[in-house]
């Protein structure tokens, strides 16, 4: 099993927002390296729900719940793909990025060395680090 976060701004679509559709498409992604990414999801792979706005924080558990297919948005039919994904559970304890910075055992983390990259895998040692960070 593989291990994944997205990152979103919450006013554009927070956790709130996954949560009330219970349910939703991933998509919008332009970027070839998280296109990448996300063609490798597979269905019940966990996903850490980021938000990119103020505070930067990890907020949520989310999984795959339907793999890769054409962006609807592709309107250029360029081959950028979607995920569909639905929350699990929301952290008792948002992560921060500070908290992730401040921690030797996430140095490594796709989230500090491309900082701007929305989709990205996730190592299971660090998505069990955060995890615990979280409780």
């Amino acid at each position: 099993m593989n291990y994944w976060l997205v990152k979103s701004e919450p006013e554009s679509y927070s956790w709130d927002d996954l949560n009330k559709k219970r349910e939703d498409i991933w998509d919008g992604i332009r970027n070839y390296q998280a296109r990448n990414f996300l063609k490798e999801m597979k269905l019940g792979e966990k996903v850490l729900f980021y938000h990119s706005g103020k505070p930067k924080e990890i907020v949520g558990i989310a999984e795959i719940s339907e793999e890769a297919f054409p962006d609807p948005n592709d309107k250029e039919d360029k081959g950028w793909v979607a995920v569909k994904i639905k929350p699990l559970k929301v952290l008792s304890k948002p992560v921060t990025l500070e908290q992730i910075k401040s921690e030797d055992q996430l140095s490594n983390l796709l989230l500090i060395k491309q900082s701007r990259l929305s989709v990205m895998a996730v190592e299971k040692s660090h998505y069990d680090h955060i995890i615990k960070l979280s409780s």
